[in-house]
């Protein structure tokens, strides 16, 4: 039976947008929720029928808001802002991102201050649950008074213009809606604006993240465990002891989950009398990397929550005799964090690459030097760095926080903007730079861990080395390694070693993931 979701009464989290998405969920309207939706758009014609003057609803728009409009052109004055405001550029975002869009949107409106009418946010449903998504460009907002441009374009379809993703081609809307046999809508007084000031292209980009980042965060504890294996790293630097006393939950999680990890591992017994007084940091400060990486997390997610569960339009309507224009819009809470955690996300693949190099180096008894027994004639995985080091390279110039910036635009009107929409699009860039990052360490550790057969690593680490060979094999000559590496990235984007290790652990009943596991899930 499909879960559902009450849109506007529920508390929206990221994996439950995601999930409404990729139509595992449902999203419904409540009576009650509906009540206040009808409510919130009375007051607006009350308003319009009373002649009062209110920004947006019988005004111009940002350095226009002086610009009183007649009852007669209130519906005209809605439309318009939607087609002049529709001014994006570059390709389009990727259609999950203009669901998810639409979906926050629906949660926004759906808490009733807003002054749509239901019919406008049951056709917004009606896109969601038939993948009738509209088509987005990723470029043209500066996330102060919404995103705007992104906004504009993702509800253009409503009044029968723009573009939209139907069964997987882009058309035009009107040739969807005839297949349909239905009406673009007619927007009342306020819609437009309503629908066009908001946060959610921005927010979108944080929902996907946080469902991302959490996934790659697991996979790079996951790998980083296989490469202190296959390293000869002590377990000594994941004791509970030493992070009892610094006990930042991240750390503490990860140094747990990694001592689970390697506990009893034969590998490990082998060199626990060896003379190396202890490891690089690359793999002794794990738990502080991974840990502060995990730690940012958190504050991301729960920033990311309580902008997905809020009210982000202008004017606010409490009732009809009281309307408050003011900056619920502005992108710039969302923009920190989405900066943050880019930075977060670049140095997952920063010390990535730091033990990719380490593996390389044949000071690892038995491992030979480039992860190869006969170098000269093959040059083995000495290439393999030069992808992660140009990858982590270039994240290092994305991680320029875009919120730093700001360019006054409407006239000065919008005089400070958050360019938190750039911020979110960077976001996303790093973190697919680090799959590959942590897909090319995956090919490194589990090569090196190749040369400490017979002796074994603990159930789950034997389990996820055993996957890993089932698609790339051991290899001792040189050879193409596309394949091997578009078979290392689907497993890091696939989640599968994760699900592994989750599989292998409840089977063996042993513990795999650390303390405080529940603060990281999402």
């Amino acid at each position: 039976m499909m879960k559902s979701f009450n849109y506007g009464q529920d508390i929206l989290s990221s994996a439950i947008a995601v999930s409404i998405a990729k139509g595992e969920t449902k999203g419904i309207l409540t009576e009650e929720v509906t009540t206040g939706i009808n409510r919130s758009a009375q007051y607006v014609q009350e308003i319009v029928d009373a002649g009062k003057v209110v920004y947006g609803i019988n005004t111009g728009f940002g350095p226009l808001c002086t610009s009183l409009i007649g009852a007669n052109d209130t519906k005209k004055l809605q439309e318009n802002i939607l087609k002049s405001h529709a001014v994006g550029v570059g390709e389009p975002i990727d259609a999950e991102l203009s669901k998810l869009m639409l979906i926050l949107k629906v949660q926004a409106l759906a808490k009733g201050y807003s002054g749509v009418q239901l019919t406008t946010v049951e056709r917004i449903i009606w896109h969601i649950e038939n993948d009738v998504i509209p088509v987005v460009p990723k470029q043209g907002s500066v996330g102060a008074s919404g995103d705007l441009a992104p906004l504009s374009h993702l509800f253009l379809p409503l009044i029968g213009l723009g573009k939209v993703w139907y069964q997987g081609k882009i058309s035009a809307t009107q040739d969807v809606l005839d297949q349909y046999g239905m009406e673009a809508i007619h927007l009342g007084a306020k819609e437009g604006l309503a629908l066009i000031n908001g946060t959610q292209f921005m927010a979108a980009h944080g929902v996907k993240a946080v469902v991302e980042m959490k996934r790659l965060m697991d996979n790079a504890d996951l790998i980083a465990t296989l490469m202190i294996e296959g390293l000869n790293g002590s377990i000594k630097p994941f004791f509970s002891e030493l992070h009892q006393l610094r006990p930042y939950k991240g750390n503490v999680f990860v140094a747990s989950t990694i001592f689970n990890l390697l506990k009893g591992s034969e590998v490990l017994e082998s060199h626990k009398n060896c003379s190396r007084v202890q490891d690089p940091y690359s793999l002794r400060c794990i738990p502080q990397v991974h840990g502060a990486s995990r730690n940012a997390w958190l504050h991301f997610k729960e920033i990311i929550e309580t902008e997905i569960n809020s009210v982000t339009d202008n004017p606010i309507i409490i009732n009809s005799e009281l309307t408050i224009s003011g900056g619920s819009f502005h992108g710039q809470p969302i923009a920190l964090p989405l900066d943050y955690a880019t930075l977060a996300v670049s140095e997952l693949g920063n010390i990535s690459d730091r033990r990719v190099y380490l593996s390389l180096e044949g000071e690892t008894n038995g491992v030979p030097k480039l992860l190869m027994k006969s170098t000269g004639l093959n040059s083995g995985f000495m290439i393999l760095q030069y992808s992660t080091a140009a990858i982590a390279s270039e994240n290092k110039g994305l991680c320029f926080p875009a919120s730093a910036d700001s360019i006054p635009t409407s006239l000065g009107q919008e005089d400070h903007v958050s360019m938190g929409s750039i911020s979110g699009r960077k976001l996303l860039q790093v973190l697919d730079n680090v799959d590959k990052i942590l897909s090319i360490e995956l090919l490194c550790a589990a090569q090196a861990k190749d040369y400490h057969q017979p002796l074994k690593s603990t159930a789950v680490i034997e389990a996820i080395h055993q996957h890993i060979r089932e698609s790339i094999p051991h290899i001792e000559e040189d050879q193409p390694m596309t394949d091997l590496l578009d078979a290392a990235l689907e497993l890091v984007k696939s989640g599968a070693l994760v699900e592994v290790a989750n599989k292998v652990a409840s089977q063996h009943g042993v513990e795999y993931l650390g303390t405080g596991a529940s603060y990281f899930e999402c």
